[in-house]
């Protein structure tokens, strides 16, 4: 009897001990699922300072049209993170765009897009960033926008009128595939955030679906699937290749916030997932831009080879500089792109026809490649192209002459029509083109005012001709 109860107890006890193995197990399986869900929804790349921030720390500054926007600190230190938030507080402001104080975030966070995220995903990455993240215990800057802007609660308003709030319904007339592909780029992925066009109040335009748009002072180009203006000449595979490598051979490179995304978000999805986006796109609505008469990466070499035109040629002047597009392409570019724009022999340095930065009706991405430079590290390849617009081992240079280089490289191995101004250079140098909304920011106040002492003076008025009438 007394054996027949110990092998009971010992039994009892494995099974015990099994249920909390089985239940740790569960647990690892649900940060584990965060984490490529938190890969997905790109978070790492905003929610990290590139200038040696800690993972997730916070203090990446993002420069909207409303003013500069700091990312705030989501590891799990409960003084400085979100250590003390709450599974449906952390739904709420991932998905709501509403601190648990009851602050609203600008969306500059996409939470218009995750807001169509299930609640398996909220949940899988709530358990990552509670119990698979390092807390850090480091404050971030904090957002000061000009007035009305940082008037938090106007977001309110803005909700009601831009924020789809509804889940994600799979089309039960569409492939699962299209399906994970939709949810992807409309939601987790966020796609939808940058590559669609913005209106005056900066909400996304939803009849123009993934049709572009600025991102600061880099252009998200169309990628609805439209031969002309849009990606609807790229193969699957095409795609597929650029989002796990930020490059496909003559087409594209990605730089500026698409790097960001291929370097910390798409080299890490699977395969599945990339496909899924890929077939999507290749099946979206279409979306032409009338000014597009070709694909952007169809504009071929003008057969020019720089050095050719300057050879004999002093093009120095009192002050010792380069002047004129050319000079400045052999001086800056052509030990890279060559002198012919063919880039280097394994595209390493890719060329600059058949290059959709060269071959858009909007030049942002070539002006702010030179101003900005290119970083993007994908397995171990680090991809560095270096800041001309600052201060550096080659030098600073001016808005003239970036957009001199600039309409050289366009002439003879891009989109010929375009012309690129000093003062575009400019606004891309000042962090992007300034909203209509944002032009008539330092008014708002006084108007704010004198509508106060209208209304004022009206009801003064008002109460004056009623006490008058009882006389």
């Amino acid at each position: 009897m007394k054996k027949l109860l110990s092998l009971g107890l010992l039994g009892a006890a494995l099974s015990g001990f099994t249920g909390m193995a089985s239940a740790q197990d569960s647990q690892l399986d649900l940060i584990a699922k965060g984490k490529l869900v938190a890969t997905a929804a790109d978070c790492q790349a905003c929610h990290t300072n590139p200038e040696g921030g800690k993972p997730f720390s916070g203090d990446y500054a993002i420069h909207s049209p409303m003013g500069t926007i700091y990312t705030t600190n989501i590891t799990p230190s409960k003084q400085f993170g979100i250590g003390n938030y709450t599974l449906q507080q952390f739904s709420r402001a991932v998905r709501e765009g509403v601190r648990p104080d009851g602050e609203n975030l600008y969306p500059a966070m996409p939470y218009t897009s995750y807001s169509h995220m299930s609640d398996e995903d909220i949940q899988a990455m709530y358990a990552y960033f509670q119990l698979g993240v390092k807390p850090v215990e480091q404050p971030t800057k904090p957002t000061a926008l000009p007035f009305p802007f940082n008037m938090r609660i106007a977001m309110a308003g803005w909700n009601l009128m831009y924020l789809d709030s509804s889940a994600f319904k799979p089309d039960p007339t569409k492939s699962e595939q299209w399906n994970r592909g939709a949810y992807l780029v409309n939601g987790a992925g966020h796609c939808d955030t940058c590559h669609t066009p913005r209106n005056l109040m900066m909400g996304e335009v939803t009849s123009k679906p993934l049709a572009g748009g600025m991102v600061g002072p880099w252009y998200a180009p169309n990628i609805s699937s439209d031969p002309v203006s849009g990606i609807g000449n790229w193969t699957q595979a095409q795609l597929v290749e650029y989002m796990k490598t930020g490059r496909t051979l003559g087409k594209n490179q990605a730089a500026g916030p698409m790097a960001e995304a291929v370097q910390n978000s798409l080299q890490y999805l699977p395969e599945s997932d990339l496909n899924a986006i890929a077939f999507y796109l290749k099946n979206s609505t279409p979306v032409r831009d009338p000014a597009d008469q070709k694909a952007a990466d169809s504009f071929a070499s003008k057969q020019v080879n720089v050095e050719e035109g300057l050879r004999g040629a002093h093009p120095s002047n009192a002050n010792n500089t380069i002047i004129g597009g050319a000079a400045l392409f052999s001086g800056y570019c052509a030990s890279c792109h060559q002198p012919d724009g063919g880039g280097s022999k394994n595209q390493a340095y890719p060329s600059l026809y058949n290059n959709t930065a060269t071959g858009l009706n909007n030049a942002s991405n070539l002006i702010s490649a030179i101003l900005y430079g290119v970083d993007r590290q994908v397995g171990d390849q680090h991809v560095l192209m270096p800041k001309f617009g600052e201060g550096s081992y080659v030098g600073q240079l001016t808005d003239a002459q970036i957009a001199d280089i600039s309409n050289y490289v366009l002439t003879n191995f891009g989109n010929a029509d375009i012309q690129v101004t000093s003062h575009d250079v400019a606004v891309l140098r000042a962090g992007g083109p300034v909203t209509l909304l944002a032009k008539l920011q330092p008014f708002m106040a006084p108007a704010m005012g004198v509508g106060v002492i209208i209304v004022l003076a009206l009801i003064f008025w008002l109460f004056s001709r009623r006490k008058n009438r009882r006389r």
